[in-house]
């Protein structure tokens, strides 16, 4: 038979003797049927013998045979090799065929093959894996790629391992650990993640509840709701903060009603730097720390809080509870807690040239120009930028009416001496900033009046070329300092119009001085000063400079760091008070944002 043909049967087992086309009988069987030649090494298909009897020759017998690979075809022999033998040396020619199969080639099935090929599983199989089989192609998953070892170590390998080792980790979880943790869950102490935290946004606590949405702060107490003003009329509680969540920030966008600034207020030649790192709420009160610490070239840093276009005020009372910093005995650092109108922002110099101190009526005369039209150098102001005087279409946020940036000061603190043994003791200085300028910068004493001389008198200082003070100077104690860790509260209320005044106290009830709207009337070339009827925003500050008092940093620097302390600011007004940044005939937010650049960068300096 053609020894091409892939069908040709493979020799008879040893156990089976074929003696004729038609008749089989069984050898008594091998002790074992897998034993191998002599000169084989554990093939895998039964030694074949030769038509006459010999052992058929082994292709492992070969000595240029070196390969340790070896396959199922090796055991075939070559030319006639595809014909039948016995391999108990019967005759091998095709006559020992089974006659049912002898003349076709495409009768296939399991006995067919099994008669060709030795499909019985070997003793070495699983010794050898590296043998190779004919049809071993057809089982190669990469048959275009180079054979490899054996190797489960593969990118395949790890995928499989990988994703079984996935899947049945999941089910762990899901079936184990999930009921576990839920478990364990139950029995875990609840706790308030936001607690003493007024930034969390923990999804447990409601919308909005970390939000303040009132102008009264919760925590202030029922009896501080109202108030009986100088003249006996109650007021109301219009705005309030206690200052008492711990660790509040106040960088811009941080608070909706304060911002801490971040600048050199040079319009005084401060030599500290603002730094909003200088100021947080602790222990129930806002701090506002001044320390010998390098900022920005400058050797302090220390904090200015503004309620800046964020809440503002028109008439009213504003009043808050401070400890003053270091102690009431050494000269040097500047306390203050004032107000100014929302058109002039402090520290950004460019918005208050023109706008400050003025607070004028709707008049046009010498007192809104350049120096009050005089030589003298009384002023050296640059006139009003906002007078009641207008042209059409000039840049003006109410067109008629005189618009400015007044001050009014409730406390500037500072040093003076208490006897002549060179004692000291704190005292304050409670302010209106006003312009234009009287005659020598004198305002009408006769509308002013002081409530007790022995703790408080009329400030000598009157002015200079950039300002006129209408000012009362009262002495502290020094136990409301805070190396001794006293409180008090000071405050000023006002009223506007014609008949309206200025009260300013030290304690809670306690007025030290008042001043008149006739104190500051016509003078010469120059009308009526006013009461400020601007919207009025706060200002908390710690700063030292040489322009406003002495500097003994010899004992001062032993006292950094310097905080003052604030316990509450409250805003009392009657029914006729405003709290906004836009009150009607004195709106201010248009204004400001169509001149955003000199409101936001400090470094302009002029308009």
């Amino acid at each position: 038979m053609n020894s091409n043909n892939p069908f040709s049967p493979p020799p008879a087992p040893p156990h089976i003797t074929l003696n004729s086309p038609s008749q089989r009988h069984l050898a008594p069987p091998s002790p074992n049927v897998y034993q191998q030649n002599s000169g084989s090494q554990e093939q895998l298909i039964p030694p074949l013998r030769r038509g006459d009897g010999s052992p058929a020759r082994s292709p492992f017998d070969d000595a240029n045979t070196t390969s340790s690979r070896r396959s199922s075809w090796q055991s075939e022999r070559t030319g006639d090799s595809r014909a039948f033998h016995n391999p108990f040396g019967e005759g091998d020619d095709d006559s020992s065929r089974p006659a049912s199969r002898s003349g076709s080639e495409d009768d296939l099935n399991t006995q067919t093959v099994s008669e060709k090929y030795n499909i019985t599983p070997s003793a070495g199989l699983l010794l050898f894996p590296e043998d190779v089989e004919k049809d071993d192609y057809l089982h190669n998953p990469d048959p275009g790629g180079e054979p490899r070892d054996c190797d489960i170590f593969t990118r395949r390998g790890l995928v499989n391992v990988g994703g079984l080792a996935f899947i049945v980790l999941g089910l762990l979880c899901l079936f184990i650990g999930y009921p576990v943790l839920t478990f364990v869950q139950s029995y875990i102490s609840k706790t308030n993640p936001c607690a003493g935290n007024s930034l969390c946004l923990d999804s447990t606590q409601p919308l909005l509840k970390n939000l303040r949405t009132s102008l009264i702060d919760p925590n202030t107490p029922p009896e501080a709701l109202q108030k009986k003003d100088f003249h006996g009329n109650t007021w109301k509680l219009a705005f309030s903060d206690e200052f008492s969540t711990p660790g509040r920030p106040f960088y811009d966008g941080d608070d909706p009603y304060w911002h801490a600034v971040d600048l050199w207020y040079g319009v005084t030649e401060n030599l500290e730097w603002y730094d909003p790192d200088a100021i947080t709420t602790d222990d129930g009160s806002l701090k506002i720390r001044f320390d010998a610490f390098q900022s920005h070239g400058l050797n302090y840093r220390s904090g200015m809080l503004q309620s800046w276009n964020q809440m503002c005020f028109k008439g009213g009372r504003l009043e808050a509870k401070l400890q003053l910093p270091a102690s009431g005995d050494t000269v040097g650092l500047w306390p203050g807690f004032w107000t100014l109108g929302n058109l002039g922002r402090a520290g950004y110099a460019a918005t208050t040239e023109g706008m400050w101190p003025y607070s004028y009526e709707d008049k046009c005369d010498a007192g809104i120009t350049p120096n009050q039209s005089q030589s003298d150098g009384i002023s050296w102001l640059p006139g009003m930028r906002l007078p009641a005087c207008t042209c059409k279409g000039e840049d003006h946020p109410t067109p008629g009416k005189s618009r400015s940036a007044p001050e009014l000061d409730a406390l500037e603190a500072t040093i003076a001496p208490y006897d002549d043994s060179g004692n000291n003791i704190g005292h304050v200085s409670q302010t209106f900033q006003v312009a234009p300028f009287d005659i020598w910068y004198q305002a009408d004493g006769d509308w002013m009046e002081v409530y007790d001389y022995s703790i408080t008198r009329i400030n000598e200082y009157k002015g200079g070329p950039f300002q006129q003070s209408i000012s009362g100077l009262t002495n502290l104690n020094n136990d409301w300092y805070e190396n001794r860790g006293g409180w008090q509260v000071y405050a000023f209320e006002y009223s506007l119009g014609d008949d309206g005044d200025v009260i300013w106290y030290v304690g809670d009830d306690t007025p030290v001085w008042r001043t008149h709207a006739n104190a500051f009337g016509p003078n010469g070339n120059i009308g009526r000063r006013k009461i400020p009827e601007e919207p009025m925003y706060v200002i908390l500050n710690v700063g030292m400079s040489p322009t406003f008092s002495a500097l003994n940093l010899t004992h001062l620097t032993e006292q950094f760091p310097a905080t003052m302390s604030v316990d509450y600011v409250r805003i009392y007004q009657d029914s006729d008070g405003e709290l906004t940044c836009d009150p009607e005939g004195y709106e201010t937010t248009g204004y400001i944002a169509n001149h955003l650049d000199v409101y936001t960068n400090p470094n302009i300096t002029r308009w």
